[in-house]
């Protein structure tokens, strides 16, 4: 069912214009038109810059999936405490929709826990995953499930997950579930019991475990700890992407779904300042984009969303370079404060042009999906 959504000036400065800050706004008349999407994906390339998306294009013989976006913006990344965001307070924005300090999962700027966007479609009947190349307990993907003051407790973190009830989560960090140090808990088992069909890479074929029943929740662990960058072997995003998708629409296809992608290791690359590393996990996100376009191009009721929480290492393309070897160099070996794109594909698009907060994310797809602002339906 299509619908017509008209935004007054004051809806567009909430949800677009108007940030979270102290910062004046112009206030225009905007009409904004738009047919609100069944599904959404938001996918986050952690230290994703400008400078990573265009090394990764001229070195995947320029061209990537992120060229099929017609719709462009870009967000203001900082954070409550401070100009230069982490992945916690970045991811919480997108999240939940307001500025924290740095290193809060879930938790406004005084500790308070807030609902994520994940939470709330859960609690609209919604289907709900996680997917990342990190621990599945590491900042950005933990941001949307948890709620704990520090990014470091990673344990509390796990055990958030039973509190959620997310239909599908992919990644590392088996270990703060089943090799706990705080507690004798163990969460594996904890998670099978109340319905998971659980798998891991000590085990099972990735393949053969990803031919999964619809109608259990699963979750699958890469790795006992980190996983592996993509250059030494790891391979599973793309088709991870791909098969969850296929699994939250198939669960009820009247529902709809949220699901959270992170290309989790871009951030590494540029920590380590490090190029090649950088331009690999930058491809293989982008090839997870591609089979995520090719399910929302024909579901024609997909909201797809690509954007970085911030920058990483201040990377730069330098003269020498070619299209077949990139002179890189770097001003830092922690995040940057530039404005990060925003990319949107699919009903609803319209809404991520412009420049605006990086919790404007959060405020766009909840309009998007129809929520109520004050009560959950």
């Amino acid at each position: 069912m299509k619908f017509r959504v008209l935004l007054s000036c004051l809806a567009i400065l909430f949800f677009s214009c108007t940030p979270k800050s102290n910062s004046p706004q112009p206030a225009t008349d905007v009409v904004v038109e738009f047919n609100p999407p069944q599904n959404i994906i938001l996918m986050i390339g952690d230290g994703m810059g400008l400078t990573q998306i265009t090394a990764g294009m001229y070195m995947n013989g320029n061209k990537l999936n992120l060229e099929q976006f017609s719709v462009v913006g870009l967000h203001k990344p900082y954070a409550f405490n401070d100009l230069i965001t982490d992945s916690a307070a970045g991811a919480t924005a997108f999240s939940a929709g307001v500025k924290t300090y740095n290193g809060a999962i879930g938790v406004n700027a005084d500790t308070a826990h807030v609902q994520t966007i994940l939470e709330e479609a859960e609690a609209n009947g919604l289907n709900t995953g996680v997917i990342a190349t990190s621990e599945i307990t590491h900042a950005t993907p933990a941001s949307f499930f948890a709620h704990q003051p520090s990014r470091n407790q990673h344990e509390d973190i796990a055990a958030d997950m039973l509190k959620t009830g997310v239909d599908l989560f992919i990644g590392g960090g088996k270990k703060y579930f089943d090799q706990r140090e705080n507690d004798e808990r163990n969460l594996m088992e904890e998670l099978r019991k109340s319905g998971y069909v659980i798998a891991d890479y000590f085990h099972q074929d990735f393949d053969d475990s990803l031919k999964m029943d619809p109608q259990f929740n699963f979750g699958y662990f890469t790795a006992n700890d980190k996983p592996l960058p993509v250059a030494a072997g790891r391979d599973y995003l793309p088709y991870a992407s791909k098969r969850a998708v296929e699994f939250l629409d198939q669960r009820n296809p009247d529902s709809g779904f949220f699901l959270m992608i992170e290309g989790s290791q871009i951030d590494w690359g540029g920590h380590a300042n490090d190029s090649d590393y950088i331009v690999t996990e930058m491809i293989d996100f982008d090839q997870a984009i591609g089979e995520v376009l090719k399910f929302a191009e024909a579901d024609g009721n997909t909201l797809v969303i690509v954007t970085a929480d911030h920058e990483t290492g201040g990377y730069a393309i330098n003269p020498g370079s070619s299209m077949d070897t990139i002179i890189a160099g770097f001003t830092s070996g922690y995040h940057t404060g530039t404005l990060i794109p925003v990319f949107a594909y699919g009903p609803g698009s319209e809404l991520f042009n412009g420049i605006y907060e990086n919790t404007a994310i959060f405020d766009k797809m909840r309009l998007a999906f129809g929520f109520d602002k004050n009560e959950v339906n």
